[in-house]
Parts: C-alpha cells; sequence; structure tokens
C-alpha cells in the first residue's frame, strides 16, 4: 500500500509529529509512506525524518514569495485558493481553526490539489480539522482514515457536532485508548470494525536504560496548562523538602513558560527544580532520571508514561482521563493516585523516592510493560486495519461516491 499521513506541521515539535514519525517509519518497513504537511515554516523539520519515508510541504511561504518575486509580482492568494479557502472554513469550525493555525488559505488549497492528484491508495489525517476535510472532499478511490490524538472529550462543542455529522463518511477511524473509542461510539453509534483502538508504538532502537542512581525525578511535555506544572511543583515540594538531593527537571517549551518560571522562584524551589527546555531524545533524557512524574488534567495516551516504562522508568500520575489508567497498574510499574489530588501526588513521588527496592522493582516491571508498545506488533495491527477498510471499501466512501465535495 502506499499511505499518506497529513499532520498540521511536520516540521514542529510536539507529541503528534513524534509519533506520526514513528508510526511511518514501521509502516515503511512494508508500505510506501509519506507525511504530508499542512504548513513549513523552517528550512528542515525539528525530528529527523525517519528512513524511508517521504515529507511533502502543501504551502511553504518561502518557496511562495521566492516564486512571486521571481515572476516579478506580489504574493497573494490565487483564486483558486480563495475559493477552497471558503469552502473550508464551512467545513471546519471556528475552534478547530483557532486552536491550530496552519488552516490557511494556501495549506487547504494544497490539501485539496493533493487529494485530487496523489497515487495514495490510503490517505490518515491526524487532527479533527484534516479529518473533517478527508470526509468531505476525499475521492472515492482514496481509503480516508481520520486518527485521534485527542480524547473527544477534549473538544470544543461544535467540533463534536462536526464529528458526529462528517465523520460518518469515512471509510475508518482509530483512536488511543478504550475509553476514546467507548466515547466515540456513544456519539457516533456502534461502529464495529470501523473504528479501531491502535496506541502509539515505541520506536524500534536502542535506548539506554536508567540505573535508578541519580536522584532525578522527569516531567516531559508542553508547557501549556493542560499539563498542570504548578500542581506538580506543589506536589514536587514534599519531596524538596525532606530530600533536597532530589531534582525535578520539566522538558519541553511553551507559552507558560516565563510564568512557571516565577512560579519555580516563588515556591523557593529554583536550586531543584529545572526548565530543560525542548529535547530531540526524550527516551535519553528520562534514561538519566529514576521517576517519572504525570500531573496532567486530561491525556490523549501518555507516550511519556511508555516512553519512560522503555529505559526502566516507573511513572507517578494522577489517575486522569484517559491514558494513564490504561498504561499504569497501580503498584506495579508505578503509582495512580486520586485524580487532581495534589498531596497524594507529592505522597507517592516521596514514597518511591524513599523506597528504592521498591522503586527497583516497578523499574523491572515498566521494562516488562514496554514490551506491549513495541513496534512490530502495532505496525501489523495497523496493517490489518488498513486492509480491512480497502477490503470494505467503507460505508463512508460509498457516501461520497454520491456526494464527492461537500460545498
Amino acid at each position: 500500500m502506499k499511505i499518506a499521513f497529513v499532520i498540521a506541521n511536520a516540521y514542529g515539535m510536539g507529541g503528534t509529529v513524534r509519533t506520526v514519525y514513528n508510526i511511518a517509519e514501521g509502516l515503511a518497513a512494508r508500505n510506501e509512506v509519506e507525511v504530508v504537511s499542512l504548513a513549513r515554516h523552517r528550512e528542515e523539520p525539528f525530528f529527523d525524518v525517519p528512513p524511508g519515508v517521504g515529507l511533502r510541504p502543501l504551502a511553504d511561504a518561502g518557496a511562495r514569495a521566492e516564486q512571486a518575486a521571481a515572476e516579478g509580482r506580489a504574493p497573494g492568494l490565487s483564486a483558486r485558493e480563495q475559493r477552497w479557502a471558503r469552502r473550508a472554513e464551512r467545513i471546519i469550525p471556528e475552534a478547530e481553526r483557532r486552536r491550530n493555525k496552519s488552516f490557511t488559505p494556501p495549506a487547504v488549497a494544497g490539501l485539496r490539489r493533493y487529494l485530487e492528484t496523489t497515487d495514495a491508495d490510503v490517505v490518515v489525517g491526524t487532527r479533527p480539522g484534516i479529518n473533517l476535510l478527508l470526509a468531505a472532499w476525499a475521492p472515492r478511490r482514496l481509503i480516508a482514515i481520520g486518527q485521534e490524538h485527542v480524547n473527544l472529550g477534549e473538544h470544543k462543542p461544535e467540533v463534536r457536532d462536526a464529528i458526529a455529522r462528517l465523520y460518518p463518511r469515512l471509510d475508518g477511524t482509530t483512536v488511543l485508548t478504550e475509553a476514546d473509542r467507548r466515547a466515540y461510539r456513544k456519539l457516533l453509534g456502534d461502529s464495529g470494525d470501523w473504528q479501531a483502538v491502535l496506541p502509539n508504538p515505541l520506536p524500534q532502537r536502542e535506548v539506554p536504560r536508567s540505573t535508578q542512581d541519580n536522584p532525578i525525578i522527569a516531567a516531559a511535555g508542553r508547557l501549556s496548562p493542560i499539563k498542570q506544572y504548578p500542581k506538580l511543583l506543589k506536589a514536587f515540594s514534599a519531596v524538596a523538602e525532606k530530600h533536597p538531593d532530589w531534582r525535578l527537571r520539566i522538558y519541553g517549551s511553551g507559552k507558560e513558560e516565563e510564568k512557571l518560571r516565577r512560579t519555580i522562584v516563588e515556591q523557593g524551589l529554583s536550586n531543584q527544580v529545572h526548565l530543560m527546555g525542548r529535547t530531540k531524545d526524550i527516551t535519553g533524557e528520562l534514561a538519566k532520571a529514576s521517576l517519572l512524574a504525570v500531573s496532567s488534567r486530561v491525556e490523549g495516551f501518555g507516550m511519556t508514561i511508555i516512553e519512560g516504562f522503555s529505559v526502566g522508568v516507573p511513572a507517578v500520575s494522577f489517575d486522569c482521563p484517559h491514558g494513564p489508567r490504561e498504561i499504569i497498574e497501580d503498584g506495579r510499574n508505578g503509582l495512580l493516585v486520586p485524580d487532581q489530588d495534589v498531596d497524594a501526588l507529592g505522597a507517592a513521588l516521596l514514597r518511591l523516592v524513599e523506597d528504592r527496592p521498591l522503586r527497583e522493582q516497578m523499574a523491572a516491571e515498566a521494562l516488562r510493560s514496554a514490551a506491549d508498545y513495541g513496534m512490530d506488533d502495532i505496525v501489523r495491527r495497523w496493517e490489518r486495519f488498513l486492509s480491512g477498510r480497502r477490503a470494505a471499501r467503507g460505508w463512508g466512501s460509498r457516501f461520497r461516491r454520491h456526494f464527492p465535495v461537500l460545498r
């Protein structure tokens, strides 16, 4: 098969970009795979493009400006781009367009052109706005799949309404957790084989192992309100007070950085909490730690948890929706505490800081749990799902035969 993953910005940094590259790399062993990016804001992508995987930008601001200059004209939108941009605005809810700025007129016109001309067999969208455009615009000859990286409950009501209206036109969808599949079935009805739970896989490469010697607790993810790092700071203070040699390292970047720095100073944790910035090698950094802390309000999956498991680092997490409870077995490979109970999170961290034998036992179980997310198994599940949807020629594509373009 030739498989294309359409992503908002394959040149940026983020969990979706990293996991799409991972699964693309795995599928490329037996399939032709390319990643299609709506936007391009830099010369080279932040993450290395996997070997055997193509990368195609649809809207390159720099290239457009150069072409316009060469032709002696001001850069602007063509009539075609304006037309498809107006149609896209009627399909993608405003809340989704505000959440992601990649749905520019050149990008959506480029996607429409791509769908008209691609020789791919399967096109996989990776966020609601893209999935909605695939549902509306994908020709009958394409198998159109919507991949969800965020659980349904995190979408705004107008986005959920659009999902209910248009997702049935897709040939299939994938979600990351059983909990999210139940939510979609409640919204769309029992979908049978039309929807699959396909968790994110671990990349297939040699990784270091935590020695459990370093007095380091790690956390990772965009510095945004959803990660609730101020709550993590408060929880970590229980460790910092009794064990001043322990450190908290937070990996990531985002709009909340300056606010978080001020909070660190206000809580007197400047010597023990370090904002590490972005990294291309999160597993290598996690291997330097002895524990992973998760303070999120909600998790679409919990990729950082399984990456920590892969290097022998157990996790301590809020029992938040939806991913942690499907990955962490409380008392075996980590600890789950009541959702949003900051004192319980601090007590759990302190427990494992002070009980090295228990921490080492959980680290060994974490390594065993990581095997559940091996690339080979999840790639085979992807291939079975996509082959099944091709064979079924889903009712979504039959619907698109009669209504090929939503206007």
